[in-house]
């Protein structure tokens, strides 16, 4: 009989304390037992990193991203061992590794490093040995030796990428939440948890504010078609399966609604309206290495136009200076900024065949006297710039217009 090959993520608050590490230690074991290798990636324990980020603040003002990238692979390195260990202690062979003994290359980017490819063997090597393997996640390694990480909530694209190299029939992802909702549980308490959904879906939500799974961890199982499970690490109750496409994928509309309160506005006024000057702008901003979201761009009756866009908050100030400088360039006017806004978004892949989404969402937020600044569409989902103070009611407002709380 062929061993099923299971890949698993533990998040940082399933291993946040000794108790923790010894649960999740356990249930392991419990799928060992079942004539099946598991593979098992780790995230640091529940703030470690953000320790970590904070002791090099006081250490230096600027520290290399080289330097930051070996300092925080090791929150990882350490829950892998400690997780190792427990695993032992259940009565189960185990070998913890770093994200270069389990072979993960990556590029040369520090701090948001891409995996180029995954070699196996030593995971391969160990299955047939009879052990459980724990992978240190969030990293990686260069060609030439450099320690990388892979940005933030990066042990997730650990896993789904461990998953596609060693062929796992499935990657589960453990969180501290029994799978994905129609919104966040701990904001609107009538959430209702999805039995499924899809990749395209998935990724949408993950990018516009979902933070249960990493969004580039969900490309990577989309391309490959790598099923994700994500359940609690609390429980043995059945999460959200994230798939392909499922059944009921027209009969809904609207799936779920998201915010991003990590979001900055930047208006640069009278820009001479003239063929090639946006290329000029957006080339300055991202040659400042910041990404820019939704852009709106009014339209012109005086030769001027005023230019909108968003940005990460993370990035305000590099992203304030770059749109400073190309202004003084192209002869425009004066650069606004905004950080506090905030973005909501209502999600569903039913929304290609369904009509009067968007006016009712229009609709409800005016009905709760929620301005909007600015709108952004996709197939697949609709997002609103609002009032920073207006993101936590328009959120319960949308969810409850949707019907989102009575379950589907």
């Amino acid at each position: 009989m062929k061993k099923k090959i299971i890949v698993q993520k533990y998040g940082g608050s399933s291993v946040a304390n000794v108790e923790r590490i010894k649960a999740v230690a356990q249930r392991i074991t419990s799928y060992k037992n079942k004539n099946t290798d598991v593979a098992v990636v780790v995230s640091a324990m529940a703030d470690t990193t953000d320790d970590l980020i904070d002791l090099s603040g006081k250490i230096a003002a600027n520290p290399t991203s080289r330097e930051m990238d070996l300092l925080l692979a090791s929150g990882e390195q350490i829950s892998a061992s400690l997780l190792a260990m427990a695993v032992r202690e259940c009565g189960a062979e185990s070998v913890a590794l770093t994200g270069f003994q389990a072979g993960f290359l990556t590029d040369k980017v520090h701090g948001k490093a891409r995996v180029q490819q995954i070699d196996g063997k030593r995971i391969k090597k160990a299955f047939k040995e009879g052990k459980v393997v724990i992978v240190a996640g969030f990293q990686g390694v260069t060609d030439e030796g450099e320690i990388t990480t892979l940005g933030r909530g990066g042990s997730d694209l650990s896993a789904v990428a461990l998953a596609k190299a060693i062929n796992a029939d499935v990657c589960e992802i453990y969180t501290d939440v029994n799978g994905i909702y129609t919104t966040d549980p701990r904001l609107v308490p009538e959430a209702q948890k999805l039995n499924e959904i899809t990749f395209d879906e998935m990724l949408e939500m993950a990018s516009l504010g979902a933070q249960v799974m990493q969004a580039r961890s969900i490309e990577v199982a989309k391309r490959f078609n790598i099923p994700l499970h994500v359940r609690s690490s609390y429980s043995k109750e059945e999460g959200t399966m994230i798939v392909k496409s499922t059944e009921k994928i027209e009969d809904i509309a609207v799936r779920g609604v998201t915010s991003s309160k990590s979001e900055a506005k930047i208006t640069i006024c009278a820009v001479p309206d003239q063929p090639g000057i946006s290329a000029k702008i957006f080339n300055a901003i991202a040659k400042a290495g910041v990404n820019v979201d939704v852009i709106v761009q009014n339209v012109s009756h005086t030769k001027k136009t005023d230019i909108s866009f968003t940005i990460p908050k993370a990035d305000m100030v590099k992203g304030l200076k770059a749109a400073e400088d190309v202004a003084r360039k192209i002869g425009a006017g004066d650069v606004l900024h905004d950080k506090n806004v905030a973005r909501v978004s209502i999600v569903g892949s039913g929304m290609r065949s369904h009509q009067g989404i968007a006016a009712k969402m229009f609709e409800t937020l005016a009905d709760a006297s929620i301005n909007i600044g600015m709108i952004a569409t996709s197939e697949i989902s609709i997002s609103c710039i609002i009032a920073l103070d207006k993101a936590d009611a328009a959120v319960k407002m949308l969810h409850k217009g949707f019907e989102l709380d009575k379950g589907k």
